[in-house]
């Protein structure tokens, strides 16, 4: 069995790179532990173990034990580090005030909570010579060192935290969906080299995220009732999803709409129907009279552009798509 272990320090939302070791960690264990590394009160920030947890949830993955707090295990870190000396080989293992470094903490934690494997980026590869000399002085066999590309910007440095999309809070809150993010991470796997980040990428995959999410999901995700769900299924994000669902299920301000005659005619389209008439075939008509398609938009939903028409036209209601019509007249 694989037993692997996935360990941030609880710094805030997780860098994309951080997320990758995350997803690689949970492709190749068949166990995987959450460990929070807080050795370090200086960097620890409020609430940073809640919004990785938060993170990691909305990536869909999931741990078979933890979180584990390293803090929380300082006792057995101190014993450890006393058979070896407050130094070991130049590296110091425990702190003036007794209490354990990261280098101490993370081979014990390895130990005690028996990881086969440790896969994490490039930048952790000058630890892991200290690392299997300490498993050796503790008695115990080192794991499998696996170490993985990093994600660069632009400028061909790692990527920035503060870059657009670098952390996983942010691809969150401008609407990418959790799927997308994730499937784009697998896609790069554990790569031999550093990778380039590729957010356009990621944002073609949330176009296809939420063309295959559920009715139900969607509309969720959306704020939305489930009739204006097939509206929604070509926005290339969840905040225009959100935006497409509220320009069809809010009634419009009072607008100008000159353009009488092709509104006069949809209402009687409209009407010769009964409501049965399909919306593909309503638009497909009112296009072969040249009737106004932007005029009939914007009295419908206010907005000059927005999902295909003949979707706001299905997800509204006879009557008030009716009622709307009347106003713009």
């Amino acid at each position: 069995m694989k037993r692997v272990r996935f360990a941030p320090s609880p710094t805030g939302s997780l860098h994309v790179g951080n997320a990758l070791s995350a997803v690689a960690n949970r492709h190749l264990g068949d166990w995987m532990l959450l460990r929070i590394d807080d050795t370090d009160p200086a960097r620890n920030v409020p609430g940073g173990e809640d919004e990785i947890i938060r993170d990691l949830q909305w990536l869909g993955l999931e741990w078979e034990e933890g979180p584990v707090r390293q803090s929380e295990r300082a006792e057995r870190h101190r014993d450890a580090g006393t058979a070896l000396g407050d130094r070991f080989e130049g590296t110091t293992l425990l702190r003036a005030d007794g209490s354990p470094t990261y280098q101490l903490a993370t081979v014990v934690d390895d130990i005690d909570f028996g990881i086969t494997h440790i896969v994490r980026g490039f930048d952790h590869r000058p630890n892991e010579a200290v690392h299997r000399r300490l498993f050796a002085a503790l008695g115990a066999t080192p794991p499998e060192f696996v170490h993985h590309g990093l994600i660069l910007g632009d400028d061909g440095k790692k990527l920035a935290k503060r870059a657009p999309g670098a952390t996983v809070a942010s691809l969150r809150e401008v609407g990418i969906p959790g799927p997308a993010v994730r499937r784009y991470l697998e896609e790069l796997g554990l790569p031999q080299h550093d990778v380039h980040y590729d957010l356009p990428r990621i944002r073609r995959l949330a176009i296809e995220a939420i063309e295959s999410m559920s009715d139900a999901d969607l509309a969720a995700a959306a704020d939305a009732s489930l009739d204006v769900v097939p509206a929604l299924r070509g926005a290339r994000d969840l905040e225009e999803a959100r935006a497409y669902a509220r320009a069809i299920m809010t009634p419009p301000a009072a607008v100008n709409v000159d353009a009488a005659e092709t509104l006069e005619r949809f209402r009687e389209l409209l009407e010769r129907t009964n409501g049965t008439a399909d919306a593909r075939a309503l638009v497909r008509e009112l296009k072969a009279v040249g009737g106004n398609l932007r005029a009939l938009r914007m009295a419908l939903t206010g907005q000059e552009r927005g999902p295909e028409l003949w979707t706001v036209i299905a997800a509204l209601p006879r009557d008030e798509t009716l009622r709307r019509i009347d106003a713009a007249l």
